[in-house]
């Protein structure tokens, strides 16, 4: 038989054994994953205070360029020197990304658009010889740009307004598209149901009534 020391007695009453060491590492992680299920809210709400108010034109004011939107398209405003020639000009606009400035020079904009654009329906132009004006027509037309460049301050698109003055312009039936998209998009962005989603809630609610004696299943949608 063995005889281990007093000292050796001691060592080995003081170890914890391995169950014990188990239930401490289930303690911790479930502390760690109590605590990220806390921070998780005060991360999103940090998000959202975090977006920008839009300008006047439902983009924003940038360092070297400002831009604006509207459902259909986007408006790019950069300056240049003053009596600068479009011979001098560098304006690249691709499916996905947009370059922008003078030659021989570090470009003014370079980078992955916010979503994808139709490029043949895209122009630009230099204005007075000091300001570059760019129109970039959407792909998705029915939701707002949180910001011109994936990577840059995001503004807050519940806040974008269009303007009434330009729907006033519009043939009835293309106002009428306009503001269904609209509508819609301001019902996605409360996760409120589209108006065809309550429209065809509505037919649903009409056969129902017209047929009591039928039943439908929970939750029954009308397709």
């Amino acid at each position: 038989m063995a005889i281990l020391s007093d000292y050796e007695e001691d060592q080995q009453n003081q170890q914890p054994s391995s169950s014990s060491l188990s239930s401490k590492k289930d303690v911790i992680l479930a502390e760690k994953e109590t605590d990220a299920t806390l921070k998780k809210p005060e991360e999103e709400k940090q998000q959202r205070e975090n977006k920008l108010v839009p300008n006047k034109d439902n983009g924003l004011d940038m360092e070297n360029y400002s831009w604006g939107q509207s459902l259909q398209e986007v408006t790019v405003n950069v300056p240049v020197p003053q009596g600068t020639k479009s011979s001098l000009l560098l304006c690249d606009i691709k499916t996905n990304s947009l370059k922008v400035g003078l030659k021989g020079q570090p470009p003014i904009i370079d980078g992955e658009l916010f979503k994808p654009v139709k490029v043949n329906d895209c122009i630009w132009s230099l204005e007075d010889k000091k300001m570059i004006n760019i129109l970039i027509c959407k792909r998705d037309q029915s939701e707002w740009w949180k910001s011109l460049l994936k990577g840059d301050p995001e503004i807050d698109t519940q806040k974008a307004e269009p303007e009434p003055s330009k729907l006033s312009d519009l043939d009835s039936e293309t106002r009428s598209a306009v503001e269904k998209m609209m509508f819609d998009q301001r019902q996605k962005q409360k996760g409120l149901p589209t108006s065809d989603e309550i429209q065809k809630e509505q037919l649903l609610k009409q056969f129902m009534a017209q047929n009591p004696n039928m039943k439908f299943p929970p939750g029954a949608q009308f397709m």
